[in-house]
């Protein structure tokens, strides 16, 4: 019988695995939703720009919200929430509305993925029990992330894109009566004060701000007067923000936990891993449909192996590699296979499309990479955190991650924007992934180092 303990691991990884799922699983269901609404891919990006932009920028408030309201009251409203806009975004009826639900789904990931990730940290109080626990949860993100396209092109080939959305209605619900059964009351709170939410909307308009100027680089000279507000908007917001954080009693964000040179790390090698994968699962989207011309479907069932793989690894290999190096070691495997992956892409292009070079680089990415990565680094980003910012440390990763996401890619399609192109993916938009990994690896290589050093002295004065 399944202990309380794995239980609760268990509903908190539903909820983290569903919100992940939901970032890749609308890539191969983009062409469905054009069709229906009559849209160009500019307008219809969004969608997944909107939810990137809304759960990167309110996971600090919604780890705050973590830690002061209670982990099960914020884990419920925010898969409550994530419900009823699954259900709206699937029941919409135009494009604007569908645009509105899907950026409010943003935010209801917002809430669950720092609650979800404290529930975990505080049912599982040993170190060695704590550290198995968070790899068995990031794994269900890494997971979700990884499968999104292969399930979202069958659904949406057979049942329509409608259902990409309504899937989650019945795993919610789940999730959300056995919270209420099983997850441990939330404890009471000595103080009672609310969560710093002018500095947290300061941080979202910065990051909205950034993430469209990014994306709207490419049309400079015909708005340079918008591009120019909007870069003092943001210098204008982060000096608020900086200027709250620093003489606030109670800042939305505590700086000293940058203190930490495995939380810098784990920020900065999120933002790059964000970076690539979304970028990735963009770009693969592209290539097999437009380049190659199969439909969603195929599209889909040739990735699930990946899935399955990714699966296996996180059950099987990962923690072995775990016990044998450390997390430093383990994201920079991680990585290298993110890379590997990149390089196959690119040979495979260069090579007429070869779909074997594909499908290998999806299993280095997806099947192998992201799992290990995406798990690593989110052991590294709490460790020697103390127990009451677990909630903000996860937010700030997770945000780097999205962040890293949202700006990744508009880079990306600022090189990927060709009048005369033969094909949708080319070799340069694809070697930006691979310096993103590149850069990754490189930030790694030096942490490693630095750790290295440490051990040595310590060792010496021993």
């Amino acid at each position: 019988m399944i202990s309380k303990k794995n239980l609760i691991l268990t509903i908190a990884s539903m909820g983290i695995f569903v919100e992940a799922l939901d970032i890749a699983i609308i890539n191969l269901t983009i062409p469905s939703i054009q069709s229906q609404f009559n849209i160009s891919n500019d307008q219809v990006q969004w969608l997944q720009t909107l939810y990137v932009l809304l759960y990167g920028g309110f996971l600090i408030i919604g780890g705050k919200l973590s830690d002061i309201i209670g982990r099960k009251t914020i884990f419920m409203i925010g898969a409550a929430l994530f419900l009823l806009t699954s259900l709206g975004a699937g029941l919409s009826g135009s494009f604007g509305i569908l645009a509105f639900y899907r950026a409010v789904q943003g935010l209801a990931a917002a809430l669950i993925m720092p609650s979800a990730l404290s529930i975990v940290t505080h049912t599982f109080t040993e170190k060695h029990e704590r550290s198995k626990a968070i790899g068995i949860f990031s794994s269900f993100a890494a997971i979700g992330s990884g499968s999104g396209l292969s399930i979202g092109g069958i659904i949406s080939t057979y049942w329509g894109w409608h259902w990409v959305f309504l899937i989650n209605v019945p795993v919610l619900a789940a999730v959300i009566i056995l919270s209420w059964y099983y997850l441990d009351t939330d404890p009471a709170r000595e103080s009672k004060k609310s969560p710093d939410l002018i500095s947290g909307f300061l941080l979202v308009a910065a990051l909205l701000m950034l993430s469209y100027g990014v994306h709207e680089l490419g049309n400079f000279q015909r708005h340079y007067l918008l591009l120019s507000g909007l870069a003092a908007g943001i210098i204008i917001s982060m000096k608020l923000l900086f200027t709250r954080l620093t003489t606030l009693k109670e800042p939305l964000i505590d700086l000293s936990i940058f203190r930490s040179s495995k939380v810098v790390t784990a920020n900065g090698v999120f933002f790059l891993l964000g970076s690539f994968f979304t970028g990735y699962l963009f770009i693969i989207s592209l290539l097999l449909q437009k380049d190659m011309s199969f439909s969603a479907a195929k599209s889909g069932l040739l990735l699930v192996p990946f899935s399955i793989l990714s699966a296996v690894v996180a059950k099987f290999a990962l923690p072995g590699i775990m016990r044998r190096y450390n997390i430093g070691q383990t994201g920079f495997i991680g990585m290298t296979m993110m890379l590997i992956g990149a390089i196959l892409l690119i040979s495979s292009i260069f090579m007429g499309h070869s779909l074997w070079l594909i499908l290998l680089s999806a299993a280095f990415v997806s099947g192998l990479g992201m799992t290990i990565s995406y798990t690593s680094l989110s052991v590294l980003s709490i460790q020697d955190i103390p127990s009451q910012h677990y909630g903000l440390a996860s937010s700030l990763a997770t945000t780097s991650y999205f962040l890293g996401a949202g700006i990744g890619l508009s880079i990306l399609t600022l090189f990927m924007t060709t009048k005369n192109a033969d094909a949708a993916v080319t070799p340069l938009s694809v070697a930006i992934l691979g310096l993103y990994a590149f850069i990754a690896l490189s930030w790694l290589v030096v942490f490693i180092r630095k750790q290295n050093t440490v051990h040595s002295r310590t060792a010496t004065a021993r």
